[in-house]
């Protein structure tokens, strides 16, 4: 479990499913496995426990970039944490092949990669190019529960 022992190097912690809001149903898997691929849904940035981390709001207004850049490193640690409860162990990951991100931008901001390097940053750093090496869009909307950052990933599995 390389994966693992290095986020325990770093003093990472991956975060406990999220606990959504009252009334917020949420009917959809946050992992789906298929064949070698691994699906993985829209992830907002994470505290250990699950709830939703702070600070909320637009980039570039309510959020400032390196706290968007905090907030994107933050969702890579919930992918992870979704991936290591459906795979058991994310040395199972021999590829990470798309990021979509979606920054939740105040008017007029353009420098959502600023934001996303948080996310691509982080899985560079844990699996190295050969396999942490993805095709990667980040664009700006309204993100639900008015989080920062929302992404989405494709993997491959073994």
């Amino acid at each position: 479990m390389k994966i693992e022992a290095k986020l325990e190097e770093m003093g990472l912690r991956l975060p406990a499913p999220l606990q959504p809001p009252p009334g917020v149903v949420l009917p959809f898997e946050w992992v789906r496995v298929r064949g070698n691929r691994a699906y993985i849904s829209g992830h907002v940035p994470l505290n250990d426990d699950g709830t939703l981390a702070g600070p909320l709001g637009h980039v570039d207004t309510e959020v400032s970039v390196e706290e968007g850049y905090e907030a994107a490193r933050r969702v890579a640690l919930a992918h992870l944490a979704s991936l290591q409860r459906a795979l058991g162990d994310l040395d199972r990951v021999t590829a990470w092949l798309r990021v979509f991100a979606m920054v939740n931008v105040a008017p007029g901001f353009d420098q959502t990669p600023r934001v996303t390097n948080g996310y691509s940053d982080l899985i560079l750093e844990l699996y190295g190019p050969e396999i942490g090496a993805h095709a990667r869009s980040s664009i700006g909307m309204a993100i639900p529960l008015n989080a920062p950052v929302n992404c989405e990933a494709e993997v491959e599995i073994a």
